[in-house]
């Protein structure tokens, strides 16, 4: 995604949200054509495009690359399998915490320096988490990766809104999220392969290479992208003030939750999968392994077509029809399970369908919701990212509830994340309609 490093977002209307451009064709310049940073993404050079997606990816991958050697983990710390289990939980907490302290900050301090030292702290974490004697350890490891993994969540973000606007940040967050989407859905594939030669502790030891990676891209790519005269100042009540003042916005929270409960929705999935693809629908671990390959790249696939249209099509309709076929294909699920008692093809079918669509939710999702908050880009990703990963530990252990030979609750959790999901998408789009009511 070239883009010339010597062009300038246009500075934006006071008052005026930036995701109001995400519906509209990119402006012809004098010469006739649309400009070449309004499609190419603004002053984001390629590798500065890269990296961010890096930093995108790093922490949801690190969030269950070693699920599949979890056992295994468990035994040589002498863990029970809750103990072990909790190392995903405390990865989540610190993923979450961090955000909404590391964003907030960024508004203040500016992005680059947060973004280097969480990216550092991500990385020693790693390495204690790969050398971690005790379960003990490895979980205030697994909590400490999850802080410092937040900054590349949050501020990869708010760089998108800092320095590009309108249709070329849908279109960054399109190709960002479909990196983020699909990070989760590849990790276990990718711990399973590395797992067996290099054991759990060696899984560590690539998310410590992936981390002093994120470094090295932060530290030559990643230019501070928040002026000091943008920045806000005060304490703790600025903090507050601001912070009430993003989620106070409807459309914002609207959108936001329709983006986390995706989220929540494909985590549902990534939890029970094993479970419903294996013991329910009979898989082999071969097979398993290419339908899950496949959902991912069902995710990737459709977030690259979402960037695509993205400029001709509004992207709140294409965030419609994400949640639309999200809702259908989920309500077809809960059928087929209780009325077929799952049956193989149609419920990998209607699988697909339903992990595919958050690519049109994630992306147009994010990119709505932090146009909203453009004014304080790193308390709104902050938010947004936040409800994002609390949301998925809390729908992750729900699927188990039945046990392992059950496919209702996943169909079930999933079918109701796309209906909070639509619900808040109705709102915001209400909410949205009426401002522009006002202003007109």
């Amino acid at each position: 995604m070239p883009a010339p490093a010597t062009t300038h977002a246009p500075p934006r209307t006071t008052g005026q949200p930036a995701a109001a451009g995400l519906d509209a064709q990119a402006a012809p310049g004098p010469t006739g054509h649309r400009s070449a940073a309004t499609l190419a993404g603004g002053s984001l050079p390629a590798l500065t495009v890269g990296v961010l997606a890096l930093l995108t990816a790093v922490a949801p991958l690190a969030m269950d690359i070693y699920l599949p050697v979890l056992p295994a983990l468990a035994s040589e710390l002498g863990a029970s399998a809750s103990q072990a289990q909790l190392t995903l939980t405390t990865f989540l907490a610190g993923l979450a915490v961090g955000q909404l302290v590391i964003g907030p900050l960024s508004d203040r301090w500016g992005r680059r320096g947060l973004l280097v030292a969480g990216t550092v702290l991500c990385l020693v974490a790693s390495v204690v988490c790969a050398t971690a004697p005790t379960i003990g350890v490895l979980l205030a490891g697994r909590l400490l990766q999850g802080f410092g993994g937040a900054a590349g969540v949050v501020l990869s973000r708010a760089v998108v809104v800092d320095r590009v606007g309108g249709v070329a940040a849908a279109r960054l967050f399109a190709t960002m999220m479909a990196i983020q989407g699909v990070a989760p859905v590849v990790a276990p594939l990718l711990g399973g392969a590395l797992g067996g030669p290099f054991g759990w502790r060696g899984l560590f030891v690539v998310l410590a290479g992936l981390a002093a990676l994120m470094l090295v891209g932060a530290l030559v790519a990643v230019p501070e992208s928040l002026p000091v005269e943008r920045r806000g100042s005060g304490g703790s009540a600025a903090f507050w003030r601001d912070a009430r003042h993003v989620v106070g916005g409807v459309p914002y929270l609207g959108y936001t939750v329709t983006f986390a409960a995706a989220f929540a929705a494909m985590m549902a999935y990534v939890a029970a999968s094993p479970f419903v693809l294996q013991t329910v629908l009979g898989l082999s671990v071969g097979q398993y392994s290419i339908a899950f390959a496949v959902n991912a790249a069902g995710i990737a696939a459709v977030s690259v077509v979402s960037g695509r249209l993205v400029g001709r099509v509004p992207a709140v309709r294409l965030l419609g029809v994400g949640v639309g076929i999200l809702v259908v294909a989920s309500a077809l699920l809960v059928a087929v399970v209780v009325l077929l008692d799952a049956p193989r093809w149609p419920t990998l079918a209607l699988l697909l369908c339903a992990v595919s669509s958050l690519g049109l939710v994630m992306s147009n999702g994010a990119a709505l919701a932090t146009g909203e908050a453009a004014h304080r880009a790193g308390t709104g990703s902050a938010v947004m990212g936040a409800l994002q990963f609390a949301l998925a530990a809390a729908v992750s252990p729900l699927v188990g509830l039945r046990g392992d030979d059950d496919a209702l609750l996943m169909t079930v959790v999933m079918l109701g994340c796309g209906l909070v999901g639509l619900g808040a998408l109705r709102v915001a789009r209400g909410a949205v309609a009426r401002r522009e009511t006002a202003g007109a």
